[in-house]
């Protein structure tokens, strides 16, 4: 009986508050004047990233992550609305210049160019890393009829 009595003795008194929480320190955003920029545009989507010079990711953007579904991803009205997202989310690092690295065989690569020009970036170059097969894969054997 004497536990019982314990227990609701317990139950009946205030629980303590728990000590309020600090407040997080806000992350410092690295300044970053030079980048690079990676258009990887293919036949479904285009992504366009934006990293330091060491290649260190800053902000990214994609065609889904912008609200387009389907076959408009692959638009170049969509490179645009990409990279409009982009420099939003990278202007508080400052980065202004950009060497450009296309890759891939998409409508969105001129207009993502185009578009990082458009928002206030300095494209110092464009440089084409699509991959290309130097001598491909074997051919199938000739057809027997």
């Amino acid at each position: 009986m004497a536990e019982e009595a314990k227990t609701k003795q317990a139950a009946a008194a205030p629980k303590a508050k728990a000590a309020p929480r600090k407040a997080a320190k806000k992350k410092a955003i690295k300044q970053v004047s030079q980048g690079r920029a990676y258009i990887q545009a293919t036949f479904n989507n285009t992504i366009v990233t934006l990293t330091d010079p060491h290649g260190n990711t800053v902000a990214w953007a994609s065609a889904g992550l912008c609200g387009f579904k389907g076959p408009k991803k692959a638009t170049p009205y969509a490179a645009g609305v990409i990279v409009r997202t982009v420099a939003e989310k990278v202007a508080p690092t400052g980065l202004k210049d950009l060497l450009v690295f296309v890759c891939g065989v998409g409508q969105g690569r001129d207009a993502a160019v185009r578009a990082l020009n458009a928002n206030g970036f300095n494209v110092l170059s464009i440089k084409d890393i699509t991959m290309l097969p130097h001598n491909g894969c074997r051919p199938p054997r000739l057809r027997r009829v």
